[in-house]
């Protein structure tokens, strides 16, 4: 279960999206909201896609890219955890990365698609994983942070999103 993902696992800022995570099978649970995802993206009004519920808010498109660069950043850190790699994984700059990442000028076809592909290397990914290489441990941020961790905040991360986009968007 998602209990046994310890408070030592992650910084506290993530526990909202950890507890957000449904499935305590991580690789199942990526494969659902995989789904969800597609579901989700596939329900919005073109129309409101770079649409943005207030000056200097982010648009759907560039939450959605968000929730795709997300990803990809915390996977590697799950790579490198897993596989024992004990130097510390600096943070990143969300709000520089939105600006830089060209979402209004794509689809949602393209949203999709990339967002498909990030993931299916992220179900991947943590197929490959043991037990014992989820609980390893590494830094980044300058916090300590579990491979399995990573796995649950992927998800909860997406359902945190898609819960502010329904609430101030839609």
């Amino acid at each position: 279960m998602l209990s046994q993902v310890k408070v030592e696992e992650y910084n506290s800022y993530y526990a909202s999206y950890i507890t957000k995570a449904e499935y305590p099978n991580i690789v199942e649970g990526l494969k659902i909201s995989k789904k969800e995802f597609v579901d989700f993206v596939e329900s919005i009004p073109v129309e409101k896609f770079t649409h943005a519920y207030a000056e200097g808010k982010w648009t759907i498109a560039e939450v959605l890219q968000h929730i795709i660069d997300t990803e990809r950043i915390f996977a590697y850190r799950a790579l490198r955890f897993a596989r024992n790699d004990k130097t510390p994984i600096m943070g990143f700059e969300q709000d520089d990365y939105v600006p830089n990442s060209n979402a209004n000028n794509l689809g949602q076809e393209d949203i999709v698609s990339d967002f498909n592909a990030v993931r299916n290397c992220s179900i991947s990914l943590f197929n490959g994983f043991t037990d014992e290489m989820l609980t390893r441990i590494g830094e980044a941020s300058g916090s300590p942070m579990s491979a399995r961790a990573v796995g649950y905040i992927l998800t909860g991360h997406q359902k945190h999103h898609f819960e502010v986009i329904t609430e101030r968007y839609l």
